[in-house]
């Protein structure tokens, strides 16, 4: 029997400028939130007469939570389920499973040479965490163990091809090019499919990148097992994409334009319903800048053509930390990749020294031609951190040309390895690869084609921090507002991060308005200021205490809440965070349980139904 409606509210939040999630024009409200939902959007203060919770608005933003489509959070979830790195800025739905990598079906080891390498999560805690909570063997037992978590934001999950891939074939023949499955296995891959749509997963994560390597020692550095299936394995599973409404998600090889151009033409449906399909990725890449304008112009082409296709963006410089190095953006060229190769420090201290790897790192470095992702151009690289204190603040080329002499300065591959010979890992440097050029940013964000994601949250954990992009979208929306160049408004900009994420790949989340799940944020928007873009670090508890990088903006993001329940407020997470599970695992197409309170228990004994 339903509760009655003239009970207390669990929640209000009063006098804040509320935005819906749609676009529409935001107002100043009264929000009345009861089991986990909003019952009340008020022009008028609502009485507050026995409610627990009542939060003063006034002066803040009251935004739906924001959802972050594009992370690798698959390993730290089980061990930090809270999540709280994306949390505290206001993010309420991460999605797992991108780049072809999920946990759904491998086991610890494969797991292991999946993430390790590709994502820069270290190998060990990869194969001790999906060992230690491994209880499923399909896709609706790994929800059903997601949900056993205490979760703090909402999930929302692609199953990754080469999690499939591996699984049914085994990683060395996955990883072989004379190889393709067995007609038992390719059905055995296409059930695996349907059993994730089945139980709510949002498609399907693919990828032929090929600077993607593996970890171990049996497949070290080949490609994932994504990029060896052809097209004959690939059409059926895109084919139940296709019918069933969902996504596919892929990345193309950038070495190949035209792996691109196929992805992209082949969202049209014809006579066929059109297949959902987000590209990996829009970038304004420093190495080849024209690139970004034919992007935009293909995905209005697509579309116009019947498609439905999008390509995801991360919508603030892309800048990117090393520590010697160890960086991903070394695997995308032969000599980088050598290095990368070898795990033994001995090994490769005496690859760095060799003069025939310097001449072959040299030309590498100086063919400047063709796709890449790095711009190649060690003049370009900031040193942030180093024993030897007399380079920190200067680039690899400067510290060639002072250790050199006049007229004949030291190569800056060559100061490169000089230092990170010397000094190994305690070298740390910075450089921006893409997404420099604040006007690019800028007609990117208006883009309809581009979907504002890809913070690649619980990855790459020494070499970046975008758990705040959002936040910093929206504080490049007031600046230019205020200096006199808007290009969204601060509604459209919300919902750009929010319910047209949701609504395109169909899941309960994302807005604000009554009947809607309570998953909410405050902002101060005084406090969208310089200090969302400033360097932090934190340990990792569920890594043993690995020091990464993160964002800290805790005086912009007041209070956040996941399904009418707090999780952060002021700074620190409640005590539910962590504990209790707030977030649950999103089905697309289908409503979102919310929490009832128990008017008679303690919040302890509260349940999501």
């Amino acid at each position: 029997m339903p509760d009655s409606l003239d009970r207390p509210f669990d929640t209000v939040i009063s006098g804040g400028r509320w935005f819906d999630g749609t676009g529409a024009p935001s107002a100043v409200r009264h929000l009345g939130i009861r089991d986990g939902r909003v019952v009340t959007v008020s022009p008028e203060p609502l009485d507050t007469t026995g409610c627990p919770e009542v939060v003063d608005a006034t002066g803040k933003w009251v935004l739906p939570g924001m959802v972050d489509i594009h992370t690798h959070y698959d390993v730290e979830v089980l061990e930090g389920p809270a999540l709280e790195e994306s949390v505290r800025h206001g993010v309420t739905t991460t999605f797992l499973g991108s780049c072809s990598l999920s946990t759904v079906h491998v086991g610890g080891v494969d797991a292991g040479d999946l993430f390790g390498r590709v994502e820069a999560i270290p190998r060990r805690h990869v194969i001790d965490a999906v060992d230690k909570h491994k209880t499923w063997t399909t896709a609706d037992e790994y929800v059903a163990a997601l949900e056993s978590l205490p979760l703090g934001p909402n999930l929302a999950a692609f199953i990754g091809h080469s999690d499939m891939r591996t699984a049914t074939m085994g990683l060395d023949r996955a990883t072989r090019k004379e190889v393709t499955p067995t007609r038992a296995e390719q059905a055995r891959m296409e059930e695996m499919l349907r059993e994730a749509l089945d139980a709510g997963f949002v498609g399907m994560s693919a990828q032929q990148l090929l600077f993607d390597k593996l970890d171990g020692d049996v497949c070290r550095s080949r490609t994932l097992p994504s990029t060896y299936a052809r097209r004959r394995e690939l059409k059926p599973l895109r084919d139940l994409l296709r019918a069933r409404g969902r996504a596919l998600q892929a990345g193309p090889d950038v070495k190949r334009p035209q792996s691109l151009v196929t992805q992209a033409f082949g969202s049209i449906g014809r006579r066929r319903p059109p297949l959902k399909t987000s590209l990996l990725s829009a970038a304004d890449i420093k190495a080849i800048p024209f690139v970004i304008h034919l992007m935009g112009g293909m995905a209005k082409a697509v579309n116009r053509l019947g498609g439905d296709f999008r390509f995801q963006h991360l919508p603030v410089p892309f800048e990117v930390y090393a520590d010697g190095i160890d960086l991903v953006i070394f695997e995308e060229f032969g000599a980088g990749a050598a290095a990368l190769h070898l795990q033994e420090k001995i090994a490769r201290d005496d690859l760095l020294r060799d003069p025939a790897y310097r001449a072959r790192f040299r030309k590498d470095y100086e063919s400047k031609y063709g796709p890449r992702v790095w711009h190649r151009d060690f003049f370009d690289a900031e040193i942030v951190a180093c024993p030897d204190s007399s380079v920190v603040g200067r680039s690899f080329g400067e510290v060639g040309v002072s250790r050199g002499t006049p007229g004949s300065p030291v190569h800056p591959v060559d100061a490169f390895l000089d230092l990170v010979l010397e000094h190994g890992t305690a070298l740390r440097w910075r450089t921006t690869i893409s997404n420099h050029r604040p006007t690019v940013l800028r007609k990117m964000a208006q883009n309809p084609g581009i979907q504002m994601g890809f913070s690649d949250a619980g990855a790459h954990l020494r070499n970046m921090a975008f758990y705040n992009f959002g936040l910093r979208l929206l504080k490049h929306v007031v600046s230019e507002e205020k200096a006199g160049r808007p290009f969204l408004t601060v509604e459209q900009a919300v919902h750009r991060l929010t319910g047209e994420l949701a609504d395109w790949y169909s899941l309960d989340a994302g807005h604000l308005r009554v009947g809607d799940r309570a998953d909410l944020f405050l902002v101060d928007p005084a406090r969208l200021n310089s200090s969302l873009e400033e360097y932090a670090e934190a340990p990792v508890d569920a890594y043993d205490g690995l020091s990464r990088m993160v964002n800290r903006n805790d005086a912009t993001v007041p209070l956040v809440m996941v399904g009418g329940r707090t999780v952060w407020r002021d700074g620190a997470a409640s005590p539910l965070l962590g504990h209790e599970r707030t977030g649950v695992f999103l089905r697309a197409g289908q409503p979102a349980p919310a929490y009832r309170a128990s008017t008679s228990a303690p919040a302890e004994s509260a349940a999501l139904l």
